[in-house]
């Protein structure tokens, strides 16, 4: 079903040009190729055509453009001609001569004669075949790859205008659009066009910057890459493009990579729990991973208890394996070493729950808890945790832990996924297991005799069973005891909340058997596939529906070495069995009383499912054909080879199902009947033969002839061997189909993307249009999926699923169709980054839609046998192969020649052995229905004869069992290998000798070797003679078959070791075509080399296929290039194809060498350095004595080297360390190749057009200027005024600056804030007006911690602003310049978001002035009082500031192979040493004014202004601050760290010290060390577990290399604080003043200043700023300083031009800390930092005191005075009446341990009760961070007290006294110090509501009020789980600081001093003895008063109404007589 157009000729064209024609249909478009110099006539004779799905509608449009073609500007619109397709629609097929139309839609003489065809959808109009349109030289298909840039205006003159620019469309753009089909898309890149000068493109538009950071990690991945410099320029789709219709892409990755093990660390930090439900508890949470327990401590009597305790968990198993095990936190009550305590609440998670988190981690939230036995209770409480999964190479981000103080949100940050919502439900999830088969049999014949001997049964000996895992929990169901084809109908029921936190159910059907219980198959079903949460979303809902199981071959042995295989771990190799299951889930009303409330499993009987249900049975057939097998491993043997081919059981030799009757009538009625029946419904023409066709599933055996050293072949010549498979499925292809239908949209989806990644990478113009276009095709392929899906026919064996799933995929893709539609339109050059993530959501999304839960029809299995043995195979996923007649809905592969590499099955593929290629074979495969089989044949390549078997000799439609090929063409094939970079260590000198072995069809050839190099540059030209391939000539040349590269290491011993394999497509020349452009001479590529799954180097090659006419070799154009008389007969690459060469002079920066390693056992002592690119050379200086200075004598030299002109084919750089020895022997120490030469090119400012690099530097420091007016700018920000004064030298910006103005720049304080001040340093309270009553602390309070506290807080809020930044940005879509200047060199990446907000806040400084004035912006909780900060970096300090190489740069030398599998050799492993230097790479000559320049040192070069390399003597400082989340050395899951530091030969071991039982150790000490450069410049910082018996263990250390940061020019010796001050907390740490420092910059940098002016004003360069200039000394006296104004400078010096860059402020740095053994994995963070001083300067003051805060001594009293309306618990013995005997129990701080009661109130009728009694409470409290802080030995084996911070609560208790049984607990409260409740004034006014509804009261500190008095309600919780009110107590607290308390003391409970009066108590405790007639009084007057007066009302009532009836009678009678 398509369109096709051919597009013959254009005629009556005017002139001479260039011309191309694009047309188009339904917003897809094609180009021809561009015929040049073409005159009044083109012959284009090119055919396009456009797949459709749904039938052409007779007013659609077909458009056609012709174009004059231009290099350069965009292409002139010749005219447009325009049809209405409703005769093509009416006929099928129309020729037209028609004149084109120009823009004003008048005609014109030119005309265009095309022909058109179209097929509809029924096959209503006349069919055709391919062959009628034999002529034209190329047919293309939509999968051509040849789309343009972008499909609508990109040519097209007459619309282009939007676009401004008149050179946009240069060359390059347009390149795409004239290759021809033959090549792939756009690979990587097309070299030797001469590229329009830079210069004149640059002045119309600036070029794409390209930032590698902000490429998409996931892109990354696709070049394999661990680091931007290291992104491969490969051309990902070099090969996998398709680029016809006969041949499918190739899969490059070989290597399975599920099923192999790999390290996890889960770690889980428990803090607290909140709410727990229950009475006066003892807490303890377990944690559980899978099958790990740990348990916290015990905390007593409490229901919030606080734990903050840490957990790790280590696992070393294959991914699918730890994703599915569960997380799970319970809470227990009162658990200890007798009893295992009582279940509070639970919570479960899975792992991959927590993995697919943002940073694969939860933090700080809080868990519900809920009891898994009782459905109808509510939620049990919260529990706050952290949880964090690292995988090998994942580095968690932990946010920065400060003082927790914002009040939590409980609500707001509940530990769940977004999208799950916080009210889970309890649901049923019914599992119904129905029936299975197929399954195959498990006991081998020698286990059958001995079960026969021993049972004397000899059944069918598979006992099966199905079992079901799901959220930690399984069920099963019974056995079926000898069947292969069990009957369950049972139903499997799970309790889950829902939605449940776990992904995946396992189902899995076992061989119940008492020797061996063994897994048989297993599937998953993953939730999220079969549900959809969304508002139109549905439960998850499952089949009924047949599932296929894969495992381990069928073959039966005892032992199965792939029995992991049917556990569900790794690619199953063959069918195993398929189940008929459902699922379905449903909600639980719990408030229904006869709901079963217990969560175990349940197996009960199910309703079993009717016949039909799945489909109906139709049958289906499978052909194959085996074009090709070779590269057949030479290990295997030359034993006889076959293939056999599977699907299902049908095929299998062993238990194949051949027969079909038997399968019929177990199907359902009499075999015959169906049989007969099933003949008749296929067609006519094969009903009577078809029934015997007998399947024929694996080819003939044949001997394999060898290829070379490694690789047979089989000898497929002309003949090609075919298969054929009947099988009977239920018919549910329209499920395929529609998968079918999004993965082409995905495909497509993906290939456009790799384009626009390729374009970006190689700087190609307009990515941004290629995008659009991609868009484009992404939602008209939408589009179609929706008209398409939605004539789905509603058969009756759809499920609930099918039509769920139908829906949500038409939902979603209608929707993603119009968002690409807006995204197209928002795609700009600047917002290109975000958009190109946008898309790359939707491939996820739509391969995620694409994945169909409910199998149908199982893949096709291919297994190569030898001798019968099964070796490799290759599985094919049957949508893949499956026909439809609707084109998209056809698998990609249908009948398609595809490529397919074989693999060893399990185990034995990981690792080095999977790499090897086991087979390659071309194969085609065709699976349908066998009523549509007759054109089964219509893809293979043509010119062939069916041989069939005797039978089937002459009906047509009879497949056949072999082709026998009667047509034939022969080639040449060249191959132009040039060279390889960046390839694998294969040798222990970590080098090797590679050669490359290129494989095509039964040929090999090998490249030369050399030796010892990473980056061969072979310069090869293989000749491959007499290639015959067999087919026709023209489809040969868009599909030729595709060329496998493999790259090997040469040993002199044994086998070449495999390093590598690339595949590549050649350019194919027919023998009638032109060898000339644009095709010819091909052009080098670079190809991506894997090894395994891994990327292994860069192969820069090219391949041409010649076809050798009748004419002979003669015609072929001569292969003429430089004959090497050196090489022999080896030829080079011609000169056509090799890269055109430009002279270029390489520097070379010698500095040093560090950290060498000793060499076979010996020590490094004379090294030398070598240094080669591209075959010259230079050599270092000897170093003398490597051990007395590492550093080399002559630091410059240089050679000169031809390279290539186009950068990116630059070869790399290769680096050599050799030791010279005795006797003139050199050995090699470790080598390092730099890859890309590209950061090192100089390229000299052009005058004409200020060139890109240079200027994003200065462009930094205008940003303010491109702005005009400051945008509503805080004061106190950059003020930037324009005063005509200097001209500025050397302006290359863009910015329009008036050329004779001057910047000024004014970092003013506001006035307000001077005030501020004043007052502040008088010690005045309040200040400024907008004060609330916080008072300023004095300036003598403040220490480093208040500054480093302050630090963090602005650094949370920095990250809280750039996230708001950021999302405002993505709201406003246009962004202005400030986004389109990249900060490209900036240091400061981080702030990214800040910029975009145009106040790119340097420091936190201006951050605060901007937070106390732009008050609006943000409501500040509190108004912040002015401390002076410091910045807070979250990482390295190196990471911020580009690793400190702004000239000097390390690079790492290696040795040593690479290790083999993923896990043991790391790169760090095999570095040997480092060498720092660097390299400058440029054109000979320059240009004079550079070597001109005043200053300017030849010897030197370009490295001018290094400081010189001589040993220096420095005194380093260390500062460490404090360790967080450290990894737990003990086995109680703490540690006892201390500091290590080591540097050079000093090592500092700082083990008396160790903080006892700490993660999160506060340090905070500073060491100094006097080191000497360059010997000692490695600094590591190591913590240690203090252990007191045995060695102590590292937990981590980290590496700091202290020269690189002496040396920068960031100037890391000493940060550079906020403000200068001489005396306080603040003072100024370095030894130069900021005067001195900004005058050494000035003259180093060689800029003009600083000149000091009056009032507060300094010049630098052309600059002025201003600033203060009084500074006070300790007395308060006021000096006048220039020291102000040079910080200012210095705080904004890379403002200053030419030398400015960005210096490092006062800071504090974190550190990730690393342990060898756990590569890869983060120990814990390190905070700290370093400050450095050369010793021949004047020394530096003492090191600031940065030792812990002292807890601080506090006395808290409080006194008990009442209580009131406490519940009565006891009932009276005499006579029943309820009182309580009331104590108040009370303690502050964590465990109890502190308790204090006060007495008993006795025999309380009312719930009063009296006590005036006091507690006193001395406590230890940290301000700062609001804790507690006790010590106290853990247990009694502790050898020492551990320190415990703990939140500074008060507990009061009501409790009722009992004398003999345990005291009743009745209540309690929980008062936090910092922020409770003001108490009531009086009993009645206390409420519930000072409990519940806490947000809303005023709270108030005892810290800040000293003294509160007042009521306060006891809660507790009653059987429903309520709070309730049980009491109140009247309570005053009273804080004193431990001297206040020394002063004015007090007693306890009612003591001197100061004791309160005794309690007025009623007195009713013993009153039965002294007064009974009153407590009879007591007793009944207040308990029954009502009752007694109802009793005597009733009785006075009862007497009445007796009397009434005595007297009744005798009163009658007196009436009666009238007596």
């Amino acid at each position: 079903m398509a369109l096709q157009l051919q597009l013959r000729t254009v005629s009556g064209l005017r002139g001479r040009a260039d011309r191309i024609a694009k047309a188009a249909f339904r917003g897809l478009s094609f180009y021809t190729r561009v015929l040049e110099n073409c005159e009044d006539e083109a012959r284009f004779d090119e055919t396009f055509r456009w797949p459709v799905a749904s039938n052409i509608d007779g007013n659609e449009i077909l458009e056609i453009q012709v174009f004059n073609y231009s290099k350069v500007f965009t292409n002139r619109l010749i005219g447009t001609f325009r049809m209405v397709l409703q005769k093509v629609v009416e006929e099928g097929h129309v020729e037209v001569m028609d004149t084109l139309i120009d823009d004003n839609n008048s005609a014109i003489q030119t005309s265009i004669s095309i022909e058109i065809r179209y097929q509809a959808l029924d096959g209503t109009v006349g069919t055709w075949n391919d062959k009628e349109f034999l002529e034209t030289p190329s047919v293309h298909s939509e999968g051509d790859g040849r789309y343009p840039l972008e499909t609508d205006s990109l040519l097209s003159g007459h619309r282009q205008s939007t676009d401004g620019s008149v050179g946009k469309s240069n060359q390059q753009s347009t390149e795409r659009s004239f290759r021809r089909a033959g090549k792939g898309v756009f690979s990587a890149m097309k070299l030797g066009k001469a590229r329009p000068t830079k210069d004149d493109h640059r002045k119309q538009d600036e070029p794409a910057v390209l930032e590698a950071e902000d490429l998409d990690r996931k892109v990354m991945r696709l070049g394999g890459g661990l680091d931007p410099d290291t992104i491969s320029l490969a051309s990902v789709t070099a090969v996998t493009t398709n680029v016809s219709n006969k041949r499918s892409k190739p899969d490059i990755k070989m290597e399975p990579s599920a099923g192999r093990p790999m390290d996890y660390q889960i770690s889980i930090t428990v803090i607290e729990a909140r709410q727990l439900v229950g009475l006066n508890m003892d807490p303890v949470v377990c944690v559980e991973v899978g099958e790990e327990k740990k348990y916290t401590s015990m905390k007593e009597s409490t229901n919030c208890p606080y734990y903050n305790e840490y957990f790790v968990f280590d696992f070393h198993v294959p991914p699918d394996v730890m994703f599915d095990k569960i997380i799970k936190l319970s809470v227990i009550h009162s658990k200890n070493l007798l009893r295992s305590g009582t279940l509070v609440g639970s919570f479960k998670m899975d792992v991959g729950t927590v993995y697919t988190q943002p940073e694969h981690q939860f933090y700080h939230k809080w868990a519900i808890l809920s009891d898994p036995e009782d459905l109808t209770a509510g939620l049990k409480g919260y529990l706050k945790c952290d949880i964090a999964v690292v995988g090998k190479g994942d580095n968690i981000k932990t946010p920065h832990k400060a003082n927790e103080t914002e009040e939590d949100d409980i609500e707001g940050n509940l530990l769940l996924p977004d999208g799950v919502p916080p009210e889970r439900q309890w649901a049923r999830f019914y599992i119904k297991i129905y029936r299975a088969e197929g399954l195959p049999r498990m006991n081998t014949s020698i286990m059958a005799n001995v079960k026969k001997a021993l049972i004397g049964e000899n059944k069918d000996l598979v006992d099966p069973y199905v079992q079901v895992a799901f959220a930690g929990q399984k069920g099963k169901t019974s056995v079926q005891k000898s069947s292969y084809e069990p009957l369950w109908n049972e139903q499997i029921i799970f309790t889950e909340m829902f939605p449940p936190l776990c992904k995946r159910i396992k189902i899995q059907i076992r061989d119940s058997d008492k020797v061996n219980d063994v897994a048989i198959g297993t599937h998953f079903i993953d939730l999220r596939k079969i549900s959809n949460e969304g508002d139109k979303g549905y439960l998850p809902t499952f089949g009924p529906a047949w599932v296929n199981m894969y495992g381990s071959t069928r073959n039966y042995t005892l032992m199965d070495e792939h029995q992991e295989l049917n556990e569900g771990l790794g690619e199953g190799v063959s069918f195993r069995a398929r189940l008929l299951m459902s699922l379905a889930v449903e909600i639980l009303d719990t408030s229904n009383p006869e709901i079963n409330s217990s969560t175990e499993v349940q197996v009960e009987q199910a309703t079993p499912v009717a016949d039909n249900c799945t489909g109906k049975m139709e049958e289906f057939f499978l052909f194959g054909a085996f074009l090709e097998a070779t590269m057949i491993d030479r290990k295997i043997g030359d034993k006889p080879i076959n293939f056999e081919v599977t699907i299902g059981n049908y095929g299998n030799q062993i238990d194949g199902m051949t027969k079909p009757v038997l399968r019929r009538k177990k199907e359902g009625g009499d075999g015959d009947e169906e049989e007969s029946e099933l003949l008749h419904n296929s067609s006519e023409d094969e009903a009577d033969e078809d029934g015997e066709m007998v399947s024929v599933s694996s080819s003939q055996p044949m001997k394999p002839l060898v290829t070379d050293r490694n690789y047979f072949h089989l000898p497929y010549f002309e003949k090609k061997p075919c298969i054929y498979i009947k099988s009977w499925w239920q018919d549910q292809r329209r499920r395929l189909y529609n998968a079918n239908i999004m993965d082409k949209i995905a495909d497509k989806l993906e290939e456009g993307l790799n384009d626009v990644q390729e374009m970006i990478k190689t700087e190609k113009p307009h990515p941004e249009r290629r995008l659009r276009g991609v868009l484009e095709e992404l939602s008209s392929g939408c589009l179609r999926f929706v008209t398409l899906a939605d004539k789905d026919q509603h058969h009756s064996s759809r499920t609930r699923l099918d039509r769920e799933r139908l829906k949500s995929c038409m939902r979603e893709l209608e929707n993603m169709g119009q968002q690409a539609t807006t995204l197209r339109s928002q795609v700009k050059k600047n917002t290109m980054k975000d958009k190109l993530k946008q898309v790359q959501n939707f491939l996820q999304k739509l391969r995620f839609l694409a994945d169909e839960p409910q199998h149908t029809i199982p893949d096709i299995f291919v297994w190569m046998m030898s001798n019968n043995k099964r070796i490799a195979y290759a599985r094919v996923p049957s949508k893949d192969i499956l026909y439809s007649i609707v084109d998209e809905e056809m698998g990609k592969d249908c009948a398609k020649v595809k490529t397919v590499f074989l693999k060893l099955p399990g185990k034995r593929g990981f690792g080095p052995a999977g790499w090897t290629v086991q087979a390659k074979m071309e194969i085609y495969l065709w699976l349908g229905l066998n009523k549509q089989r007759k054109d089964f044949l219509s893809g293979l390549p043509c010119g062939f004869e069916e041989k069939k078997t005797t039978r089937g000799q002459n009906l047509p439609s009879f497949p056949p069992i072999s082709l026998l090929y009667t047509k034939k063409q022969v080639f040449q094939l060249r191959a132009h290998m040039y060279q390889a970079r960046s390839l694998f260590a294969a040798d222990s000198s970590g080098l090797s000798d590679p050669f490359a072995r290129v494989f095509f069809t039964s040929q090999s050839q090998c490249t030369e070797v050399l030796n010892e190099t990473l980056c061969p540059t072979w310069d090869q030209l293989l000749v491959f003679d007499n290639v015959e391939l067999y087919g026709e000539a023209h489809e040969m040349r868009d599909d030729p078959p595709i060329i496998v590269i493999e790259i090997y290491d040469q040993d002199t011993v044994g086998k070449a070791d495999f390093m590598g394999r690339t595949f590549a497509k050649p350019v194919v020349k027919m023998s009638d075509e032109q060898y000339c452009p644009p095709r010819f001479p091909p052009q080098l590529e670079y190809y991506q080399i894997y090894r395994g799954n891994s990327t292994a180097g860069d192969l820069l090659a090219a391949f041409e296929l010649l076809q050798i006419g009748s004419g002979g070799k003669s015609d072929l154009p001569p292969i003429d290039g430089p004959t090497d008389i050196d090489r022999g007969p080896i030829l080079p690459v011609p000169l056509g194809i090799r890269p055109v060469l430009s002279k270029y002079r390489v520097e070379i920066l010698f500095w040093g060498l560090r950290d060498l390693k000793r060499v076979n056992l010996a020590q490094v002592d004379r090294p030398r350095v070598d240094i080669e690119c591209a075959g010259k050379g230079v050599q270092s200086a000897l170093i003398q004595n490597y051990k007395k200075n590492p550093n080399f004598s002559t630091l410059v030299k240089w050679f000169e080297v031809d390279l290539p002109e186009n950068e990116l084919l630059h070869p790399p750089l290769n680096i050599r360390v050799v030791d010279c020895r005795a006797f003139g022997r050199y050995t090699l120490v470790g080598s390092h190749t730099v890859s890309s030469l590209r950061k090192f090119i100089y390229r000299p400012p052009d005058k004409k057009a200020q060139h890109w690099n240079m200027t994003a530097k200065q462009l930094k420091g205008y940003l303010a200027m491109a702005n005009g007016a400051p945008h509503s700018r805080p004061t106190g920000e950059i003020i930037v005024n324009m005063e005509p004064e200097v001209p500025i030298k050397k302006m290359e910006t863009m910015v329009k600056l008036e050329a004779n103005s001057d910047a000024v720049v004014k970092v003013d304080v506001s006035e307000e804030e001077k005030e501020k001040k004043k007052k502040k340093k008088k010690g005045g309270g309040g200040g400024g007006g907008e004060e609330i009553e916080e008072e300023e602390p004095d300036e003598s309070m403040l220490d480093w911690w208040s500054k480093y506290f302050a630090s963090i807080e602005t650094m949370k809020e920095q990250l809280r602003q750039q996230e708001a930044a950021a999302a405002e940005a993505e709201e406003k879509e246009e962004m202005e310049i400030a986004d389109e200047i990249k900060f490209d060199d900036s240091p400061m990446k981080g702030f990214k978001g800040q910029a975009k907000n145009k106040e790119k806040s340097k420091t936190p400084k201006d951050d605060k002035k901007k937070k106390q004035q732009s008050a609006p912006e943000l409501p500040e909780k509190k108004n912040k009082q002015k401390i002076d900060e410091l910045k807070v970096f979250n990482k390295e300090l190196e990471t911020e500031f580009d690793n400190f190489e702004d000239w000097l740069h390390t690079f790492n030398l290696l040795r040593g192979k690479i290790g083999d599998n993923d896990d043991n050799a790391t790169e760090e492993e095999r570095i040997v040493g480092r060498f720092k230097g660097s390299m400058c790479v440029y054109k000979v000559p320059l240009p004079d004014d550079i070597t001109k320049e005043a200053g300017y040192d030849p010897t030197f070069g370009m490295f001018q202004g290094i400081p010189s390399n001589d040993p220096i003597n420095v005194l380093v400082r260390v500062y460490i601050v404090r360790a967080t989340d450290l990894h737990p050395a003990d086995i109680n899951g703490k540690a006892d760290p201390y500091i290590a530091i080591k540097l050079g030969k000093t090592d500092i071991k700082d083990k008396e010290n160790y903080i006892s039982k700490q993660l999160n150790p506060v340090f905070g000490k500073s060491f100094d060390i006097e080191a000497t450069f360059p010997m000692e410049s490695m600094l590591t910082v190591a913590v240690y577990d203090w252990d007191l018996v045995g060695t102590d263990d590292l937990i981590g250390e980290t590496k700091i290399d202290l020269e690189n940061r002496y040396y920068s020019k960031h100037r890391a010796t000493c940060g550079v604080s906020q403000t200068y001050s001489i005396h306080g907390y603040n003072i100024w740490r370095d030894p130069m003043k900021p005067s001195q420092i900004l005058s050494k910059l000035c003259k180093e940098g060689k800029v003009d200043g600083p000149h000091f002016g009056p009032g507060g004003r300094v010049k630098v360069a052309n600059r002025v700023y201003t600033g203060p200039t009084e500074i006070e000394d300790e007395n308060g006296q006021k000096k006048q300083t220039d020291e102000h104004l040079a910080l200012t400078v210095l705080r904004h010096w890379e403002d200053v031009p030419r030398a400015g860059c960005k210096l490092v402020p006062e800071h504090v740095e974190t550190r990730p800390l690393l342990n060898p053994d756990k590569p890869g994995i983060e120990q814990g963070r390190l905070e700290m930092w370093v400050d450095m001083f050369p010793m021949d300067m004047p020394a530096p003051g003492p090191a600031i005191d940065i030792s812990p805060r002292k807890p601080k001594k506090y006395e808290l009293r409080v006194i008990v005075w009442n209580t009131d309306e406490v519940i009565l618990e006891d009932d009276d013995y005499f006579t029943g009446e309820k009182s309580s005997d009331i104590f108040v129990r009370g303690w502050l701080k964590g465990q109890q341990e502190d308790k204090q009661d006060t007495d008993v109130h006795y025999h309380s009728l009312t719930g009063e009760g009296n006590f005036n009694w006091r507690y006193i409470f001395p406590f230890d409290y940290l301000m700062a961070e609001e804790k507690i802080v006790i010590s106290k030995k853990e247990s009694m084996f502790s050898w020492d007290e551990t320190e415990y911070k703990i939140p500074a609560r008060l507990t009061l208790q009501v409790w009722d006294a009992d004398h003999f049984s345990a005291d009743d607990f009745l209540g309690a409260i929980e008062l936090d110090l910092n922020r409770f409740p003001r108490g009531a004034k009086t009993s009645k006014q206390c409420s519930l509501e000072m409990v519940t509804n806490e947000a809303e009261l005023p709270m108030v500190s005892i810290f800040k009020q000293k003294r509160v008095k007042g009521w306060w309600p006891f809660v507790a919780r009653d059987e429903n789980d309520e709070l309730e009110i049980t009491g109140k107590v009247e309570a005053e607290l009273h804080l004193l600081t431990a001297e206040e308390a020394e002063k004015s003391p007090a007693g306890l409970a009612r003591n001197e001093p100061d004791p309160l009066e005794k309690p007025n108590r009623p007195d009713t405790s013993f009153i039965w003895f002294l007064n009974p007639l009153k407590s009879i009084k007591y007793l009944i007057c207040t308990r029954y008063k009502w009752l007694i007066i109802k009793i005597v009302l009733a009785l006075l009532l009862l007497i009445m109404v007796a009397l009434f009836l005595y007297s009744m009678p005798g009163y009658m009678v007196k009436k009666l007589l009238g007596a």
